[in-house]
């Protein structure tokens, strides 16, 4: 029998090896054909009397990237349509779709022929369930494996929840799940998650020599008498972990996550039971989280439409692609340096460069601390940390810049300073070659009039520590070309980050907004709003920390200088308010610039940070906590944020939703649950946010008048996916 994604061969002893090869794909995923032809290799090789036990394998260098997430979309546009006929009907339905893939694995599992699943490179997701449902797991050095689910809204739906823990050490085990943490080989397999490690050229005979040892078919909780590992869930252990465990999911998720709620309940509720039993309970939450918008708004935004940006939806087609040999930075800075690195990282040479040798050898020395602590948790080798730092020329000479293909300054946020640099460095560039200002907030066009040539040059603002953040925001100046867009997005492209490109404007999107959520928190302070509760009330909103550790992150010193920026731009049209007052008090008179020189609004000790006592000093004396309804502050943080986004958005500053929602959760940390700042608001709906900013500004001042295109939307009940649909590759085609 022939199959279209896998192919079956038995050798001598008796022992099929089965390769996942899925043609015109660079990566193994789990589709509907997929499904059935594993389902079709289950019954042949249960059937046929010569096979004694079966291998499976990649044909590629990884094993699978999970599953295909469209299938669910299809799933749910179904449900969603049946559901206003028969709404019973829908839902049995989804139920059903959904859980073919564990009934599949569980058809593998209890065959009573005995499958080992050979595993190199990423096994992720789907990929990741199909080699726990098999009986033995053999796996190469280079190994990635992981659930991720519940970082797109949902959870491991096909098994994942009811074998990892009856694998694994209970706490190790639901750690893993709930983070959607990635292991290497050694941890997985001190997890009891794989069994044996080989090299990549010996996993399948590896793998073989496990089924010639007389692998049991059968697993131990399909045996009688079977025993949990980590003892009863209502058993005094289980007293004592589970709910210290739920607590930590509280603290962790503030309960905003229905993926990870459910994720806990199935884990639970299914560790009482047979496995049978066990995986319909998983299927049944599985089914309902399905339907829930918080995990629609994280699928579409944390898979779709990040993957459709990283594969450059907004790069002009019909430029020629670049190929990057070399990089100038200007500024070898924290910034500067992190920028250095990821460009290193990328095979690409770099030209490090700072006014004085010294600073130049820092900016290196910043790649060479990151290198060595790859080396130390075995992720590079020294090697590949030598091969690395020879990319990078540390130097004063600006002669060096002379066969760059790109030139990024990251210098201090200052347009003199910018100007000269912007010279310095056009006087030796070739004359295709592009210049990048990474300014956080000053307009590109205004900083492009230090230059000669406007349309080689562009805004590429990358974020803070620039070796862990994904995001990277292209900016447009009113003269910069689509060769100069080509240019950025090829180098985005090639360093693996995330891009959204926007047009000018002062603080540009993600700025912009996030000080708007900063300026929210000390605007609350001045409402007499305790400190501790408007932190709390951040993070309870879904927010990575709260306001006022986020300006101290930021630098209160650098958002008074945005602030004195704009105070001088703008000149008689700037509204002064309490934000300037406990700003100048804050860093002018107090010189508490935040995390930088350890005093803001929490005072720093090494890793330790509590609230500065001193706050009431400048603020006065709060009132009493329960004076404030914490609903209504946590929706203050995130509405404010979500107006802005619209203000952005009608100004055409942003111009595609796909970019304000996956740039509000990877640039800022906008509440991912939510699906992004826009998501936010459809999933709301325009009328009641509008409504909603309507009490606001009744209450809390001007700052929440909804903007006209809001105000538009609310009246004919309008989304933003629906009237700015996204352009897809179809579309495109189509309106060519």
């Amino acid at each position: 029998m022939s199959y279209r994604n896998f192919t079956l061969e038995t050798d001598e002893d008796g022992f099929a090896l089965i390769t996942w090869d899925m043609p015109e794909k660079s990566m193994n995923v789990i589709d509907m054909t997929v499904m059935e032809e594993l389902s079709a290799i289950v019954d042949q090789v249960a059937g046929d009397e010569a096979i004694k036990g079966a291998v499976i394998t990649s044909g590629k260098t990884a094993f699978s990237g999970g599953a295909d997430l469209t299938m669910l979309e299809g799933l749910l546009k179904d449900f969603h349509i049946k559901r206003g006929k028969d709404a019973e009907a829908a839902a049995k339905a989804l139920f059903e779709g959904s859980r073919k893939l564990s009934q599949v694995y569980r058809k593998l599992e209890t065959c009573g022929k005995p499958f080992v699943a050979a595993v190199a490179g990423t096994c992720m997701g789907g990929g990741t369930e199909l080699a726990l449902a098999c009986h033995g797991r053999v796996v190469d050095d280079g190994l990635k494996m992981g659930l991720p689910e519940v970082k797109i809204g949902l959870f491991p739906g096909a098994g994942g929840t009811q074998r990892v823990m009856r694998m694994a050490d209970a706490q190790q085990g639901l750690q893993f799940l709930l983070q959607g943490r990635t292991l290497r080989a050694p941890q997985a397999k001190q997890l009891k998650l794989v069994d044996e490690i080989a090299s990549s050229r010996k996993l399948v005979a590896a793998a073989k020599k496990m089924l010639k040892a007389g692998l049991d078919p059968v697993k131990d909780w399909d045996k009688k008498g079977y025993k949990l590992p980590n003892g009863k869930v209502y058993s005094p252990a289980g007293f004592q972990f589970w709910p210290a465990a739920n607590a930590i999911y509280r603290r962790e998720t503030q309960d905003n996550y229905p993926g990870a709620r459910y994720l806990l309940r199935s884990v639970v509720e299914g560790l009482q039971l047979p496995m049978d039993l066990a995986l319909q309970v998983e299927s049944r939450y599985f089914a309902k989280v399905l339907q829930t918008p918080e995990a629609a708004n994280m699928i579409r935004s944390l898979f779709v439409s990040m993957q459709e940006l990283n594969k450059l939806a907004r790069r002009p087609a019909d430029q020629r692609p670049n190929r990057i040999r070399k990089v100038g930075i200007l500024g070898a800075g924290f910034m500067g340096a992190g920028i250095a690195y990821v460009t290193a990282q990328a095979g690409i040479d770099v030209v490090l460069i700072d006014r004085d040798q010294d600073a130049a050898d820092r900016g290196k020395a910043h790649a060479d601390e990151l290198m060595g602590k790859a080396v130390k948790r075995g992720r590079a080798s020294e090697e590949q940390k030598e091969k690395l730092l020879s990319r990078i020329n540390a130097t004063t000479d600006y002669e060096a810049l002379g066969d760059c293909d790109l030139v990024i300054e990251a210098v201090f946020e200052d347009r003199e300073i910018k100007k000269t640099v912007t010279e310095n460095a056009e006087a030796v560039m070739k004359s295709r070659a592009i210049f990048a200002s990474n300014t956080s907030t000053l307009p590109i066009t205004s900083l492009a009039q230090a230059s000669k040539r406007p349309k080689n040059f562009i805004g590429i603002h990358f974020f803070s520590p620039v070796d862990k953040m994904m995001l990277v925001e292209v900016i447009l100046g009113k003269r910069t070309s689509d060769r100069a867009l080509a240019m950025a997005m090829d180098y985005i492209k090639a360093i693996k980050k995330t891009p959204i490109v926007v047009n000018d404007s002062r603080g540009f999107y993600t700025s912009r907004v996030v000080m708007t959520y900063i300026r929210e928190g000390l605007m609350m302070l001045a409402d007499g709003v305790p400190a501790a509760m408007i932190e709390n009330a951040g993070k309870m909103a879904g927010m990575p920390v709260g306001p006022l550790s986020l300006g101290d992150e930021v630098a209160l010193d650098l958002a008074w200088k945005i602030v004195s920026a704009a105070r001088k731009d703008l000149g008689v049209k700037y509204l002064e308010g309490p934000l300037d007052n406990i700003l100048e008090e804050m860093v002018v008179k107090r010189e508490r610039f935040g995390r930088k020189n350890g005093k803001g609004f929490y005072d720093y000790k090494g890793k330790e940070k509590s609230l500065w006592p001193g706050i009431t000093e400048v603020t006065g004396q709060p009132k009493p906590a329960e004076s404030f309804n914490i609903e209504e502050l946590k929706q203050r943080l995130l509405v404010m944020q979500a107006l802005e986004t619209a203000r952005i958005f009608e100004e055409k500053c942003l111009t595609d939703v796909r970019e304000a929602d996956v740039g509000s959760i990877l640039g800022f940390g906008f509440a991912p649950y939510s699906g992004g700042t826009l998501s936010y608001i459809d999933t709301m709906g325009t009328p009641a946010f509008v409504e909603l900013c309507k009490k606001f500004t009744r209450k809390w001042g001007p700052r929440f008048k909804p903007n006209r295109l809001l105000r538009d939307m609310a009246r004919e009940n309008e989304s933003f996916y629906g009237k700015f649909p996204p352009k897809t590759e179809q579309s495109q085609k189509n309106a060519a």
